[in-house]
């Protein structure tokens, strides 16, 4: 049995494009362009490697994000890509038979298998795979936290000598991680650690967090969002409902709200969606003290977005405004 350490790059259409509009035949959240992977042996070897770049066929307009993110180009998905049937036989040409993937991360497989479904190929091959920062936590500090790949190198000492963001490259790092875990130990414990994974909280907190929660179940993102505004915005304190201000999206699904209890004063609020197998909103929740680290970030980020606050009207519209009902009067 060999392992096949596996990392992929997708695109996703710019909210509100035509490709965003299309209807397919199966639910995506992207579609692949670039698949790397390294094979390691069950002694923990690091083998031979494999990279295709793969033409899309629904969302052709690279989102510019991505192509920032990953430094691909649309050129070179047009001169170096081939259909995703064909890097899909040359893939599983190259994995063999009995293989066990590894992945950084829920979402490559999840992402690999609705690709699979999408062009109507078989997907029964990719069943056996574990969530490497599931045994890196384990075998770690034992948190439930996300941990960024570069974190995880950084932790084991191991110096990047391949590009960030790059399938191929970040499916070699993780490789190299790979080779300093216990897989066989891990993929024994793997069900324990996965469970404690999805009962407990998300992500990583800040100085200053005096409480954290984790909800379940919502349909959507705005849904989860107005329970987090609204029933679930409980004060840490007294219990009772907060009043919310304004969220502000962060990279990786993330929100921040600042709250306010009306004995109590303002908490500021973290909450971290995920979705789920089902398709339904899991919420990680912190929430923080007004003096933190985290709230004075919100403060920075509320400035930023409205520099003149909450000052009166100014002069200028002011006399716009009266010159306008001047008129009217005349009219009348």
């Amino acid at each position: 049995m060999d392992y096949i350490v596996l990392d992929m790059e997708w695109n996703q259409p710019w909210p509100g494009s035509p490709s965003a509009k299309k209807v397919l035949p199966v639910r995506i959240r992207g579609e692949i362009i670039q698949i790397g992977a390294v094979r390691m042996t069950e002694a923990g070897e690091v083998a031979d490697e494999f990279q295709v770049m793969i033409r899309p066929k629904y969302y052709r307009r690279l989102n510019r994000r991505v192509s920032k993110l990953t430094g691909i180009k649309e050129s070179r998905l047009k001169e170096e890509g081939i259909p995703f049937p064909d890097a899909m036989e040359k893939f599983r040409q190259w994995c063999g038979e009995d293989i066990t993937f590894l992945t950084w991360g829920f979402d490559d497989i999840g992402i690999l298998r609705e690709n699979l479904q999408l062009f109507g190929l078989e997907e029964g091959w990719t069943e056996r795979w574990y969530n490497v920062q599931m045994i890196f936590n384990a075998q770690t500090d034992g948190s439930n936290s996300q941990k960024a790949l570069k974190t995880a190198m950084e932790i084991f000492g191991i110096e990047a000598s391949r590009p960030a963001h790059d399938a191929l490259g970040d499916a070699y790092h993780t490789a190299l991680i790979c080779a300093k875990l216990d897989l066989k130990r891990g993929a024994q414990e793997y069900d324990q650690a996965l469970k404690s994974h999805e009962n407990g909280f998300h992500g990583a907190e800040l100085p200053g967090c005096i409480d954290r929660k984790v909800f379940y179940n919502y349909k959507d993102k705005h849904t989860a969002l107005a329970a987090m505004t609204g029933a679930e915005n409980q004060c840490p304190a007294c219990g009772r409902q907060m009043l919310g201000s304004r969220w502000f999206a962060q990279p990786g699904h993330r929100y921040m709200d600042l709250a306010t209890c009306a004995e109590h004063g303002k908490f500021l609020i973290r909450v971290r969606l995920s979705e789920q197998q089902d398709g339904t909103i899991r919420v990680s929740r912190l929430t923080y003290e007004a003096t933190s680290e985290a709230a004075q970030a919100y403060a920075r980020r509320a400035e930023k977005a409205d520099p003149e606050g909450q000052r009166p009207i100014s002069r200028r519209r002011t006399r716009r405004r009266n010159a306008s009902a001047e008129v009217k009067a005349n009219q009348e």
